[in-house]
C-alpha cells in the first residue's frame, strides 16, 4: 500500500478544470519531483491533498486512511506535512517562535513550550537558521524564508512532505544547498513530493517525475525518460514547427 495514495482528483472553479482527474501515488521514503508549466495546477493539486481546498471528484488516502472528511490541520497532525510557495510566517514573531507553534500543536506534541522551543532549536540548526533564531521572522531573506518553512514543515515530524517551490527565487550556489538538505531531510526517511520550476534540483532529487499540463498527468516516469518525451516537450516549449 502507498504511503500516499490520489486518484482521480480532480479541482473545478466555475467552468475552469484546475485538476483533471489526476492518479498519484508515493511509497514511504521515495522522492517524487512534480513538474509542469505555469498554471498546470501544481500547486492546486498540493491544495487539494493537503486539505487546504476541496476536491470537485477524486480521494486522496495518508497510509491508508481516506482525508475527505479531515480539514487541513487534521492532514498535518497525520504526518503529511506542507510549504507554501509564498512563504508565509508569522512576521511578527521570531523564528524561534515559528517553529515551536506546528511542534506544540502536532499529533503528539511536544510535552511544554520550552521543550517545543528547545526542538525548534535543533530544528533551526539543522536547516541553517540557528544564529537567525531570535529574529523576527518579517527580517529574514527570502532563502531563509524558505529554510523556515522547510524546519516549520519539520517540526510536525511528518511522513510526507509536500514541498511548492522552496527553491523559487534562489541562486544556483543556493539550489545546490537546498538539494543537500534534502537529500539529508529524505535520510531521515522521509518522502518528499518536490514541486518545482528548478528542473535540475527535481531532476537531481528525484527517482521518479510527475508531469502535469492543463490539469492533467501526461508524463511519469524516471527523470531522463520524462525530459525526452515529446508531449513534455511540447508542453514546456510549445508545438514544433511541423504541428504548427
Amino acid at each position: 500500500m502507498p504511503l500516499l495514495a490520489v486518484q482521480g482528483l480532480t479541482k473545478l472553479f466555475g467552468r475552469l478544470v484546475a485538476v483533471d482527474h489526476v492518479d498519484l501515488a508515493i511509497e514511504a521514503g521515495e522522492v517524487v519531483g512534480l513538474i509542469g508549466p505555469n498554471g498546470a495546477g501544481k500547486s492546486t493539486l498540493v491544495n487539494l491533498i493537503s486539505g487546504f481546498e476541496p476536491p470537485s471528484e477524486g480521494a486522496v488516502a495518508f497510509a491508508g486512511r481516506p482525508l475527505d472528511a479531515l480539514g487541513a490541520p487534521a492532514i498535518a497532525r497525520l504526518g503529511l506535512a506542507r510549504t507554501f510557495q509564498i512563504a508565509q510566517p508569522f512576521r511578527a514573531m521570531t523564528v524561534r517562535q515559528n517553529v515551536a507553534v506546528p511542534a506544540l500543536f502536532r499529533a503528539v506534541p511536544a510535552p511544554s513550550v520550552g521543550a517545543a522551543l528547545r526542538e525548534a532549536d535543533r530544528l533551526l540548526d539543522s536547516v541553517g537558521l540557528g544564529p537567525k533564531a531570535a529574529l523576527p521572522a518579517g527580517a529574514l531573506t527570502t532563502p531563509d524564508l524558505r529554510r523556515l518553512e522547510l524546519a516549520k514543515a519539520l517540526a510536525l515530524q511528518p511522513r510526507l512532505m509536500l514541498l511548492d517551490e522552496v527553491m523559487a527565487g534562489l541562486t544556483p550556489a543556493e539550489v545546490d544547498a537546498a538539494m543537500a538538505l534534502l537529500r539529508e531531510v529524505n535520510a531521515r526517511g522521509i518522502a518528499l513530493l518536490v514541486i518545482e520550476h528548478v528542473l535540475r534540483a527535481v531532476m537531481g532529487l528525484s527517482s521518479r517525475v510527475v508531469v502535469l499540463h492543463h490539469g492533467r498527468k501526461i508524463a511519469e516516469g524516471p527523470p531522463a525518460r520524462v525530459t525526452a518525451d515529446p508531449a513534455v516537450i511540447e508542453a514546456y516549449l510549445g508545438p514544433g514547427p511541423a504541428s504548427r
